[in-house]
């Protein structure tokens, strides 16, 4: 209902990859671009999600598993209102993100 309101298809984009690869520059362009077109959107930076949401996680392998759980979790909160959501956190070769 939401998402027909806002005249969009509600997803969670996620772009992967190694720190530094240029993830959150794609994501932001991404995110003005649809913010151009009328897009409700969101960005769930990995940066900026570490700054409030996952404060408290460091960077051991169950954090960074933890850090992913919870973007996943909010992205899905976003889902459910009808907005277009995307993700850019690091992703670390060798992680089990099944779960």
């Amino acid at each position: 209902m939401r998402a027909r309101l806002k005249n969009q298809r509600p997803c969670c984009l996620w772009f992967t990859g190694l720190s530094g690869a240029g993830k959150s520059t794609i994501a932001n362009l991404v995110d003005k671009k649809l913010h151009a077109m009328g897009r409700h959107t969101y960005l769930l930076d990995g940066d900026n999600v570490r700054h409030g949401l996952n404060k408290d996680l460091g960077f051991t392998a169950a954090d960074r598993v933890e850090n992913i759980r919870r973007i996943a979790e909010t992205g899905v909160d976003y889902i459910s209102v009808g907005w277009i959501t995307h993700s850019a956190p690091a992703l670390d070769v060798g992680l089990d993100f099944v779960g």
